[in-house]
């Protein structure tokens, strides 16, 4: 299912202004904070804060946005595992679109229960984010709707940069940046944003959880359909992502190292959050937590930092891993 190819560019740099415009005028920017994580002081860009709970509002409005300028009356439809498909949401009410999510029958309750809430068609397919795409591709052709990929879209990863070009400006200290990899959109969007911002020294570390990582085997040398995939709290990271995205050939490009976190230490990770520092962090927020924690970065002493992409973890979920 993972590898439909459809020919997307990377954003230009018209893309990724008008990107920083349009959040510049709906979102404030989140704080970024220093945390003591084990002894260690650790720069952390708290994009719970946003109002769907991830970052993921950023580059929804920026794709809405874009949509919108090209037809005033479009609709558009979105496939995702939960965060994304909130920020398309909060996005259409916003600027007014009319919109369609698909989210896989499996998509975290917490996300479902929020995704409820808004004027859209929300649809559960499947039983997995690859299979919800798919179905969501199919009604893109059916209705003649527009189709927003949570990664595979250049306003989309325009969004996402602009997480890392105001965390550089509020922490330029930070020397090596932690991010979480599902489909690729934030960690595309942070290494564009360290070339905007003229810091090639910054290191770049991406996280996936070693019971979903389809970026890692890609860039291995597999296709999406190769790729295994078992259950991990990280939702948001988890499943495939397209053969050919843009996000594929940014991450690349860039010859970053990318890291497999056991989900022994994403689980605990968000109860370590909670204990330490208050702060409630989904499994893909956690699994950048765990690398840094557990060293699997294999850095001890540069400033490091990381984003805090997601707080949107069911309640039931939450009260189980505080008690393990």
């Amino acid at each position: 299912m993972g590898a439909m190819v459809r020919a997307v560019t990377p954003p230009t740099p018209d893309d990724i202004a008008a990107a920083h415009d349009i959040i510049a005028r709906y979102l404030t920017p989140t704080p970024t904070v220093t945390l003591t994580m084990r002894g260690r002081p650790v720069v952390v860009k708290l994009e719970t804060l946003n109002p769907t709970g991830s970052f993921k509002v950023r580059g929804a409005l920026a794709a809405i946005a874009a949509a919108v300028a090209d037809d005033p009356g479009t609709a558009v439809i979105a496939s995702s595992a939960g965060n994304h498909g909130l920020g398309i949401a909060y996005a259409a009410q916003l600027l007014g679109a009319r919109a369609t999510v698909v989210v896989p029958a499996s998509a975290s309750a917490a996300k479902v229960n929020k995704l409820r809430q808004y004027p859209i068609e929300l649809i559960q397919w499947g039983a997995s984010y690859d299979e919800a795409q798919a179905r969501a591709l199919e009604l893109s052709d059916e209705r003649g709707l527009r189709f927003l990929s949570p990664f595979n879209d250049p306003h989309v990863v325009a969004g996402q940069s602009t997480v890392t070009t105001e965390m550089l400006h509020q922490a330029p200290e930070m020397e090596h940046l932690v991010v979480s990899v599902g489909g690729g959109g934030l960690i595309s969007g942070s290494l564009i944003a360290r070339d905007l911002v003229g810091r090639r020294d910054l290191r770049v570390t991406g996280v996936q959880p070693e019971n979903s990582a389809a970026l890692y085997h890609v860039l291995h040398g597999a296709t999406m359909n190769d790729v295994p995939h078992l259950p991990t709290i990280a939702d948001g990271l988890a499943g495939g992502g397209d053969d050919g995205a843009i996000t594929n050939d940014i991450v690349r490009a860039h010859q970053i190292p990318l890291v497999l976190v056991a989900e022994r230490h994403i689980r605990a990770a968000v109860r370590e959050c909670v204990d330490e520092t208050g702060l409630v962090m989904e499994g893909s927020a956690s699994a950048s937590y765990a690398a840094i924690t557990e060293n699997y970065i294999n850095d001890t002493t540069r400033r490091v930092g990381f984003i805090a992409c997601g707080r949107n973890i069911a309640s039931d979920l939450l009260r189980t891993l505080l008690t393990e």
